[in-house]
């Protein structure tokens, strides 16, 4: 792409009128963007950021920016919409102190010693899930590999009843694909069925555990017990549990073993040197983060990248931009499964990181070294199908087989 041509691209980029090419490949307008368009204001005049260096300032700065989307989510789905329930209650979109005690219980539920003793019951998941790959020899990535790793690490973590989670994928995808820029009337209509649907099944659960509790290693006795939350609060944080541990990290497996697969010397770098794992993963969500996008407001004037904001301007911030910025990273287009440092942003950075993201380190790092190590004759195989999204970027399909 030329000088001339990028720079129109950047100057023209409207992120909810995205053409199909942009879900396949977005990183040439953002490259475009961060170089001449950093601090891009769109046509709904909301801004659109794109540097590594704003978006790390203001994930941290606790003064200046929100993360309230009442506002915009009002608009978007309806005042009393059960998606606006449920997007403007849920952990992700409020700040401290409703956050802060969240947040500290799920913390709290995730720690080192939890996930040390997640790590062998992951394996036997993952171990028996390839088991079954290398048996049926052809099948897909994503449907009989990544999405059954964590619909069963959440699913245990909230002690959920093997035989009911059949609806929790579905339900998760409808209610994320809500938060997507361009929102269509059926999956607006989607995404408020698969609220209703999923909060009243979990009415049931905790009824149960109110009854029964499990102790502390129960992620949902602990909230019971510890959280002091309504009962709406409790719900919608427990369908925002099993929604963001279920897509974003089907997504990071998914993406993984699209990298590895696409580069074969790195899966056998990977395979004779397995400490790599760490580093591997580290990268995979660089390069392909799950999660795109992240959004703040604006609560007190302030300048990022040399433009003044006002108080309730809306900013959407650029993950996978800001994760291939050459500012930050060198060579940042190359796959380097032992890069060092990696201070990418792919779980977002300060109080409002993601509070689950050592479990899905741990999925990732067991998912993609089994694979490599236990199917090294593995490969893609038909069409690789990308979902048609701009925040969470992943696979619907990818067909592969075992030679």
């Amino acid at each position: 792409m030329d000088t001339e041509a990028a720079r129109a691209i950047a100057k023209a980029f409207d992120p909810n009128r995205l053409d199909a090419g942009f879900y396949d490949n977005p990183y040439d307008i953002y490259a475009a963007l961060r170089t001449f368009e950093p601090v891009h204001r769109c046509p709904d005049g909301s801004y659109f950021l794109s540097r590594f260096a704003d978006l790390d300032e203001i994930y941290r700065d606790r003064v200046h920016f929100s993360s309230d989307k009442q506002a915009v989510f009002g608009p978007k789905f309806g005042p009393g919409s059960p998606l606006y329930e449920h997007h403007t209650t849920s952990l992700v979109f409020n700040d401290p102190p409703y956050h802060t005690r969240v947040r500290r219980q799920i913390v709290g539920a995730l720690s080192p010693n939890a996930l040390r003793a997640l790590e062998p019951g992951v394996t036997a998941l993952v171990d028996r899930l390839l088991a079954q790959l290398q048996e049926r020899r052809r099948f897909d990535l994503i449907e009989d590999f990544a999405a059954a790793i964590p619909v069963e690490v959440i699913g245990n973590l909230l002690r959920v009843p093997r035989e009911e989670r059949g609806p929790l994928r579905g339900w998760s995808l409808a209610i994320l694909g809500a938060l997507e820029t361009e929102l269509n009337p059926e999956q607006h209509a989607r995404g408020n069925s698969a609220v209703v649907e999923f909060t009243a099944y979990l009415r049931g659960l905790i009824a149960d555990r109110r009854r029964h509790p499990l102790g502390p290693a129960d992620l949902l006795t602990r909230l019971l017990q510890e959280a002091e939350l309504t009962e709406s609060e409790l719900l919608q944080n427990c369908v925002f549990l099993l929604n963001a541990g279920h897509e974003t990290t089907t997504n990071l497996i998914g993406n993984g073993l699209y990298l590895l697969l696409n580069h074969p010397d790195s899966a056998e770098r990977l395979r004779r040197d397995p400490q790599l794992i760490g580093t591997a993963v580290e990268e995979c969500l660089r390069l392909e983060s799950p999660n795109q996008l992240g959004n703040r407001l604006v609560t007190e004037r302030v300048t990022i990248g040399g433009v003044a904001f006002e108080p309730d301007t809306y900013l959407t911030l650029c993950i996978g931009a800001a994760n291939r910025d050459p500012q930050e990273f060198r060579d940042p287009e190359r796959f380097d499964i032992a890069r060092r440092p990696n201070r990418h942003l792919a779980f977002a950075a300060g109080a409002h990181a993601c509070a689950g993201m050592g479990v899905a380190r741990l999925e990732g790092q067991i998912a993609l070294l089994r694979t490599v190590q236990r199917l090294p004759a593995m490969r893609l195989s038909g069409k690789a199908t990308r979902a048609r999204r701009a925040r969470f970027r992943g696979f619907l399909s990818l067909p592969a087989e075992v030679a």
